[in-house]
């Protein structure tokens, strides 16, 4: 999947902003956090740079990232686990 295909995929995310760069797509899903959302943003931008951007975001915009921290959180930590699993299964 490109960021292109990303974006495609969850207009929604930055509707107003067709050109957004990649920051501001993956800080959108994680503060709409559906676990397919943030899964596709972990497969095209990586785990470690989607987790990167949640850090940024919990100390940037603590007011904002409250309301979702406890589900975003539940979902970053699946996602590593699976990862985990998959990667120790090969």
């Amino acid at each position: 999947m490109s960021v292109d295909t990303f974006r495609a995929r969850h207009p929604g995310l930055v509707w107003s902003n067709s050109q957004a760069g990649e920051a501001v797509l993956i800080r959108a899903a994680l503060l709409r956090p559906r676990f397919h959302t943030i899964m596709d943003a972990c497969l095209e931008f990586g785990l470690k740079r989607v987790q990167s951007e949640w850090d940024l975001l919990r100390t940037e915009a603590k007011a904002e990232t409250q309301r979702v921290e406890s589900e975003t959180a539940r979902i970053l930590r699946n996602i590593t686990e699976g990862i985990a699993d998959a990667q120790a299964a090969d």
